[in-house]
């Protein structure tokens, strides 16, 4: 038996135990260096951050050449082509409703019968793109104050068709009330018709020469269709 001194085995035993922690070491560093790298996806927005606390290695992002375009960005820049080009963009056009914007508004001669007044109100696509109406109009008739005068206008039943309007071509319909001397309702003269499009918030005025409306009291209701082409029944 070979008598190794204590020395010698404190060395051979520190020995191993670096040679396993080094072995451990390198196996944790295997794991690091063989990851797979985080799989970020072109033109998606970076996480948000903490403005009050911003990292010394934050940058602010630059778009690649190559990232996606925002689908608003998109449907803007089609938007654009449709309106300036009239060609390639008229099929999606055509399918988009009329702003208020696009929109003047008329009210039609006076075609009255049994007892009836009844008025079309007319829509005429004042912009340069095609676009659609489909359903009723909002209406109102109000003072030269502006206050409403009556109650909201009634639907009548029917049932609501799209009506596609180029450039200049417009779409009616029909409001209609029982003459006041036939009913004995309560009148006003209203000084303008507020009519607002399908849809849509915002409305246009337009000057009531129609004379006196119902606005309280028996058969004082005021009722709407639904639009159609043209400009009369």
């Amino acid at each position: 038996m070979v008598y190794t001194p204590r020395s010698a085995r404190r060395g051979a035993l520190l020995a191993g135990s670096m040679a396993v922690l080094g072995l451990l070491t390198a196996c944790g560093n295997g794991q690091t260096v063989h990851s797979d790298p985080p799989v970020t996806a072109s033109g998606t927005a970076a996480p948000a951050t903490d403005a009050s606390t911003p990292s010394a290695s934050d940058s602010p992002a630059v778009p690649s050449a190559g990232s996606a375009t925002p689908t608003g960005a998109a449907s803007t820049a089609v938007s654009r082509a449709t309106r300036t080009s009239g060609s390639a963009g008229a099929t999606a056009a055509t399918s988009t409703r009329c702003h208020t914007s696009e929109l003047r508004a008329s009210v039609g001669r006076n075609d009255p019968g049994a007892g009836q007044e009844n008025f079309p109100l007319v829509l005429t696509n004042s912009s340069h793109r095609t676009c659609t109406l489909r359903g009723f109009p909002g209406a109102a008739f109000v003072s030269a104050g502006g206050a409403q005068l009556g109650p909201d206008p009634r639907r009548e039943s029917g049932s609501p068709t799209t009506v596609t309007l180029r450039p200049g071509q417009s779409a009616w319909a029909g409001l209609t009330f029982s003459n006041p001397e036939v009913s004995g309702a309560r009148t006003a003269k209203p000084a303008a018709l507020l009519i607002t499009p399908p849809d849509e918030r915002d409305h246009l005025k337009v000057a009531w020469t129609g004379g006196a409306v119902p606005v309280s009291g028996n058969s004082s209701s005021v009722f709407l269709t639904v639009f159609s082409p043209g400009t009369a029944p």
